[in-house]
């Protein structure tokens, strides 16, 4: 049973400070009513010290310290994807919520174990899917669920952004399979996810995969699936596009209807034909916006539910066992694109 806050704000502390912290700080300053930032770890003195002076709040270098010396609620992982499982099973052992940015963990047994953790421990995971709450993919997901499409026969993504050395020199975890995965695992992750959301159960998949750069993992590679459901379909990752990020889309092709959202990230539905209207067809035009960020702005939302859950009126949107469906999928993929055959779901365990 969990145990819901009530009549204070949650009190968070961020893990990393790279990239992708910007977002939570961001969502954190939206949320201010509900949510305290109440302190920061980083492993970078430069890092720490800056952002320890610009948000007023204590800083570690260690985890392990913030843990023992704050009354923390909740922590967010911002930090290498492959050190998620670790700090996510230590922050569960002290009794505190997770929140962990994609993917959760880089290996199966990892993102598992994880699971397994907070369970016991009796604090949530939540794996950040923040692409979900794009307006665009909102409107998709619920032609999806009231079945306009009647019977779906293919489905296909392209992420084709573009990655240049330079990205994946900025620090060493960078494209080693470790801690960063390659462009299915991190940059396309979002994308995998929806496979699963959208269309249902995967039966099993076949991925070839390959790699240019000057990295362990791919940077570029392709997927074909068979759903349950029967559907079939693709997905084409490449981070090699010249000169810059060119098109993130997805393409559903049913017996009643076809749907092509893309843009740079599926922020622009292009094309929505049905057999029958529904009153939200209107909203289609108002749901493109511009992008700048591959991230989209799902992040504040995400938040919102992640406070609604602790103070007992939600479910989570993405737990762990949701961001295990991904997971699984991706692990599936690489096992394919490594062995050279057809890989059926659910994994052996």
């Amino acid at each position: 049973m969990y145990h819901s806050i009530q009549n204070r704000k949650i009190r968070i502390g961020i893990v990393g400070c790279g990239r992708i912290s910007k977002n939570h700080f961001g969502s954190l300053e939206k949320h201010a009513d509900n949510m305290e930032l109440v302190a920061i770890c980083d492993n970078t003195a430069g890092t720490l010290e800056s952002h320890t002076e610009k948000y007023q709040v204590p800083g570690y270098g260690s985890m392990e310290q913030m843990l023992n010396n704050e009354q923390l609620d909740l922590v967010a992982l911002c930090t290498p994807s492959g050190t998620h499982p670790d700090q996510a099973v230590r922050a569960a052992s002290h009794g505190v919520h997770v929140m962990t940015e994609k993917p959760m963990a880089t290996r199966w047994l990892d993102g598992r174990r994880m699971v397994k953790a907070c369970d016991e421990a009796g604090v949530r995971l939540f794996v950040i899917k923040q692409n979900r709450r794009n307006t665009t993919l909102q409107l998709l997901k619920r032609a999806i669920d009231e079945k306009r499409f009647g019977r779906i026969h293919m489905v296909h993504l392209n992420v084709f952004w573009t990655r240049p050395q330079e990205y994946y020199d900025q620090a060493a975890w960078r494209g080693t399979w470790e801690f960063d995965g390659g462009a299915f695992m991190n940059q396309a992750s979002h994308y995998v996810d929806l496979l699963d959301w959208l269309i249902g159960p995967i039966d099993r998949v076949q991925a070839m995969m390959s790699t240019t750069r000057d990295i362990e993992v791919e940077d570029a590679g392709v997927l074909n699936i068979q759903w349950r459901n029967g559907a079939l379909g693709s997905m084409s990752v490449t981070m090699l596009t010249y000169p810059k990020n060119l098109e993130g889309s997805i393409t559903i092709l049913g017996e009643k209807g076809t749907v092509r959202v893309g843009g740079v990230a599926v922020n622009d539905i292009q094309l929505w034909q049905f057999d029958e209207p529904r009153d939200y067809d209107a909203q289609v035009q108002a749901a493109n916006y511009e992008t700048t960020s591959v991230y989209g702005f799902g992040h504040p939302l995400y938040y919102k539910n992640v406070i609604d859950v602790l103070r007992g009126e939600a479910e989570p949107e993405t737990d762990g066992r949701e961001g295990l469906k991904s997971l699984e999928l991706l692990i599936a993929a690489y096992l394919s694109a490594r062995d050279g055959k057809t890989v059926s779901l659910p994994l052996e365990y």
